[in-house]
């Protein structure tokens, strides 16, 4: 990464305060980090994962500062930052000095009294990029000028204004951009008493269980978790010896999926294509549209009557099969008939008159 590069990122962060054994104790608890011994006596760095992300010194008893995060923005040439700066309302806090074997470096405070650091790195390894997982992932400017400290900082790193969101009573929450990506926001203090100052945010997998750990271990919550706008979950917490830090929770998985699953009801739904032709099956009359039981009904009717018409001629025919060659009842009755007309006119001719005469 060239020194060009360089320009307006976020490379170091450093925690000053009264008590390093305790604050080495301390955040291992709360973050996913872990201390390491580094080359200049009286320093420690932090550590996420392999990535040497900060440090750890003591507060120096001149001063009178409270324990704090002090934030490192790099440059290419910290010599003319600290000259542009001062030309736009800034004032040198500690002069520009050299770090053997890393770089050289300077604190300032700007227009408002918010303090910081820029850095240009030495020929050294480039400043590492943040880890996903304990690494510094937002910074927070609370001010009393939003507008005048966007302009110092845009002139002095290039940073870009990006979207606002309205905080009501507390004014705009201005977010500024880094090469095309948020990085942070600059805000009002929360309380007319606070002192301008930078807070910085670090990047962990559950907030609650960050919270829990922080006041199991003597810190204090300021506020949340809460989930702000873009769906993260933020905590404000302090340290046991009174340094401020936050921690930052990506979108939560359920939320995620929550979301469109809310837009795909809300939203109209397509008709469904039509199905394809299935083979006849049995169903219940209930299961049946009445329009489709009416016209089922109707072929039914008319079988049953050509059912019942059927039924007689085949109940006839059955009995003329178990008959066989026997005669019909009515064929049967007729030669009964004819005899006993034969004999009727016999008896009536004998006795005629008209015979009887004759026979005489």
């Amino acid at each position: 990464m060239s020194n060009t590069e360089v320009l307006g990122r976020f490379v170091w962060h450093e925690l000053m305060t009264t008590d390093t054994d305790a604050a080495a104790a301390f955040y291992p608890k709360v973050l996913p980090w872990r201390t390491a011994p580094s080359s200049m006596p009286g320093y420690t760095i932090w550590m996420a994962g392999q990535t040497q992300i900060g440090g750890l010194m003591a507060l120096p008893s001149e001063g009178g500062a409270s324990p704090h995060w002090l934030l490192y923005v790099g440059t290419p040439n910290v010599d003319a930052t600290c000259t542009q700066a001062q030309g736009l309302g800034a004032r040198v806090v500690k002069a520009a000095a050299d770090i053997p074997n890393v770089g050289r470096f300077a604190v300032l405070a700007d227009p408002q009294g918010a303090t910081f650091a820029v850095f240009t790195p030495g020929a050294g390894p480039p400043p590492p990029a943040s880890p996903a997982q304990g690494g510094f992932s937002w910074h927070e400017l609370a001010t009393t000028d939003v507008a005048g400290a966007l302009r110092f900082y845009s002139g002095l790193f290039g940073w870009r204004k990006g979207p606002g969101h309205d905080m009501g009573p507390m004014g705009v929450y201005q977010i500024f951009e880094h090469g095309g990506t948020q990085v942070g926001g600059m805000c009002r203090p929360g309380s007319a008493h606070a002192a301008p100052s930078w807070l910085s945010y670090v990047h962990v997998a559950d907030s609650n269980r960050a919270v829990a750990a922080a006041k199991a271990a003597g810190g204090r919550l300021v506020h949340g978790p809460i989930e702000v706008p873009g769906g993260s979950w933020i905590a404000l917490l302090i340290d046991p010896q009174g340094g401020s830090f936050a921690v930052q929770e990506a979108p939560r998985a359920s939320q995620a999926k929550a979301a469109p699953a809310a837009r795909t009801a809300a939203a109209p739904k397509p008709a469904a294509p039509p199905k394809p032709a299935a083979p006849a099956a049995p169903a219940t009359a209930a299961a049946k549209p009445a329009a489709a039981r009416k016209a089922a009904g109707k072929p039914k009717k008319k079988a049953a009557k050509k059912a019942a018409k059927k039924k007689p001629r085949k109940a006839a025919r059955k009995v003329s099969r178990k008959a066989g060659s026997r005669k019909s009842p009515r064929k049967a009755h007729k030669p009964a008939r004819k005899s006993s007309r034969r004999g009727a006119r016999r008896s009536t001719r004998r006795a005629s008159p008209r015979r009887r005469g004759r026979r005489r």
